[in-house]
């Protein structure tokens, strides 16, 4: 089992995982603008320093390591706990950003190194709609990504991702070369602390207003990737 202060590694990384970290994104990064055409609008609506956390739409496997490529500054991430297999693996993914997450209960461990994440000032990426979906609709988010926001006093970007689930979705292992659009909105912040609480309606009206931003985002995204409306 990975502990909590080994969940949040890659934020203080070592040279050897600072140097493969910075190999691997040159490499995604040719990947996702020479095969995949990747095209990124809005960039500089991500803050070059601070913390911040970025929601994007979840259609395919594709949208973490091109999101992380595409992406100004080196992002943090869940990652569900099944991949960190052993000492090398956990090594590769905490280099890149990642830390682990059980997927079957509610992981405090995971939320509470979310939190330590963000006090450090590094971007953090969620995704709303919990586990990849499939269609145009942006299905009913989840409330972690509001919650941990207003807890934290953060803001939230917003991100829509057009042609990933048409480049690679589920059940297929080899992408195919298609074109990928990133968009990202406007930092939204969230509401006021309650004194020390969480306000419940708050997180909701968050949720609710990121949720029609992302969906606005994503069929943006999709009519730039050339996608056909259903």
């Amino acid at each position: 089992m990975v502990e909590t202060d080994d969940r949040i590694k890659g934020g203080e990384v070592g040279l050897a995982a600072r140097a493969f970290y910075h190999s691997a994104h040159v490499l995604a990064r040719l990947l996702a603008f020479l095969y995949f055409r990747a095209y990124v609008r809005h960039a500089d609506r991500m803050p070059r320093k601070g913390p911040v956390i970025l929601a994007p739409v979840h259609r395919s496997n594709l949208d973490v390591p091109i999101l992380g490529s595409t992406c100004p500054r080196r992002l943090r991430y869940f990652a569900k706990d099944s991949l960190f297999i052993n000492g090398f693996w956990t090594w590769v993914l905490t280099a890149v950003g990642a830390f682990p997450v059980r997927r079957e209960a509610t992981d405090r461990q995971a939320i509470e190194a979310a939190y330590r994440v963000l006090e450090r000032g590094e971007p953090l990426a969620m995704f709303p709609e919990g586990e990849r979906k499939s269609g145009p609709d942006v299905q009913p988010f989840l409330h972690g990504v509001a919650y941990v926001a207003c807890r934290a006093q953060v803001p939230v970007i917003p991100v829509g991702i057009g042609g990933s689930e048409r480049a690679m979705p589920k059940g297929k292992y080899v992408p195919r070369p298609r074109k990928l659009v990133y968009v990202y909105g406007e930092p939204v912040d969230p509401p006021p602390l309650e004194g020390a609480r969480v306000p419940r309606a708050g997180v909701k009206q968050l949720s609710a207003d990121l949720h029609d931003k992302v969906q606005e985002l994503f069929d943006e995204a999709q009519r730039i990737a050339g996608c056909p409306n259903p």
